[in-house]
């Protein structure tokens, strides 16, 4: 850095709904901006530019851009603009370009990001900053801007040095608001009082930071979440102002109207920062003593409703003529009531060896359509299929989950394997069976047709 308000090169690290946004408008003013970002993205950028699309005006820049460090000139100032969740992958990546002299801004949700780079890179190299936006992806490269659009910088221990100086003229000089704080973390830790108000609040009630607002007695939830943020805030010798809760539904008026980024998130089917806003008061309030009872249960709530399920190759499906599918893995089948555990299935199937699980307690606890009358259990190959009649799959279905304290392998017929013990000829013996499917009359069986 030459003089104040002057980088060499400056990066910045994605292009979503943040880095997009505050990234082009730098790029449109110095043309030392380049973007660090995944290879959708970069592709889609290096194509057809970098757009954020405002109320009130419209604009496209053409960056340099890389999904290699390699790829870029030495950065002196790296803007984070990715999400929290992403950061480890991040600063793994920028390492090897990381020189004596480049400075890392943070722009991310929370209050622990400045300390892990820190812990990372092991010297002096980062400048705090909070981000007050309201903006979405519309899709790769192209961001649609509703409000805000300023940020506040700082150092770490409160002094305006020359490089936090020349951070605030660089975002001033691109037509963004920017101020230096004297206390960052304060700063953090206010937006981290609102982030888990409203973040998992819409996301619970599925709609805008109005209904919360509107509806009375959440203002007193909202007042219970914001005390334990305080009380974990000034367990990090961070003193909040006493009605904090007052200013964040006060700042909460002029965005009304809108969704938040855990909401936007949890439509579009990304993963969610609540470890890291909510969740992160609840653990650091197990290890002050700090009971946080309000953030606990946003934390399990969010997290319930978020988390998508991800099938494995280990995993149990049961669907078809069922008001729900339901997923088990062999921990799972294990919880189940103890009336319908096998726990030794060669006791009632002379040469097979396992703990099993009466396929009855599987249908037991799902709910059947009406008219459903057949069962069918599905290899993970695709190449084999057992079709009972539910009557059938109730009285002699046993799936074996676990052998010799492990989960059955693929070499024994895992991760489960169907086995029907006095079903005679009709017997009934499915490796690597992943699903089980309820239909109206029988399904795929590829048992021989003197059998089935």
């Amino acid at each position: 850095m030459d003089k104040v308000g002057q980088f060499d090169q400056i990066w910045v690290v994605g292009a979503g709904a943040v880095g997009g946004f505050f990234g082009a408008h730098l790029a449109r003013r110095h043309p030392q901006v380049s973007f660090l970002l995944r290879p959708r993205t970069c592709e889609a950028v290096r194509a057809r530019g970098l757009t954020v699309r405002s109320p009130s005006s419209t604009f496209t820049v053409n960056p340099r851009v890389a999904s290699d460090v390699r790829d870029l000139p030495l950065p002196d100032l790296i803007v984070l603009g990715v999400k929290v969740y992403d950061l480890e992958e991040v600063l793994e990546q920028i390492e090897p370009v990381m020189g004596s002299d480049a400075i890392i801004l943070t722009l991310q949700n929370g209050v622990t990001i400045e300390d892990q780079v820190l812990a990372r890179f092991q010297r002096d190299c980062v400048v705090g900053g909070v981000a007050y936006i309201y903006s979405k992806i519309a899709e790769p490269g192209v961001i649609d801007h509703y409000k805000r659009g300023t940020v506040t910088v700082g150092e770490l221990m409160g002094n305006e040095s020359r490089r936090v100086l020349g951070i605030a003229k660089l975002f001033q000089e691109a037509g963004i608001p920017c101020q230096v704080s004297s206390d960052i973390r304060k700063a953090k830790w206010e937006k981290m009082c609102w982030n888990c108000v409203f973040n998992p609040l819409t996301v619970m009630i599925n709609d805008r930071v109005s209904r919360a607002l509107d509806q009375p007695e959440m203002l007193r939830v909202i007042a219970s979440i914001v005390e334990e943020v305080v009380a974990i805030a000034s367990a990090h010798k961070v003193p909040l102002e006493e009605d904090m809760a007052g200013k964040v539904v006060r700042w909460s008026q002029e965005l009304r109207d809108i969704h938040t980024s855990m909401y936007d998130d949890w439509k579009a089917g990304r993963p969610t920062e609540i470890d890291f806003l909510n969740g992160y008061i609840v653990l650091k309030g197990r290890e002050f003593g700090i009971p946080t009872p309000i953030n606990e249960a946003l934390t399990a709530v969010v997290k319930v409703m978020t988390t998508r399920d991800r099938p494995t190759s280990n995993t149990l499906r049961i669907d078809g003529a069922v008001i729900q599918p339901l997923s088990f893995d062999a921990l799972g089948l294990a919880k189940l009531a103890a009336e319908h555990q096998v726990p030794e299935v060669s006791a009632v199937a002379p040469g097979m060896r396992g703990v099993g699980i009466r396929v009855k307690g599987l249908l037991d606890i799902a709910t059947i359509h009406i008219d459903a009358d057949h069962v069918t259990f599905h290899s993970q190959d695709g190449q084999f299929a057992a079709s009972l009649t539910l009557s059938q799959a109730r009285e002699y279905g046993i799936l074996i989950y676990e052998l010799d304290g492990s989960p059955l392998p693929a070499q024994k017929g895992g991760p489960f394997r169907l086995v029907a013990p006095g079903l005679g000829d009709l017997c009934a013996n499915v490796k690597g069976v992943v699903r089980i499917e309820l239909s109206k009359g029988p399904g795929k069986d590829t048992r021989p047709s003197s059998q089935s």
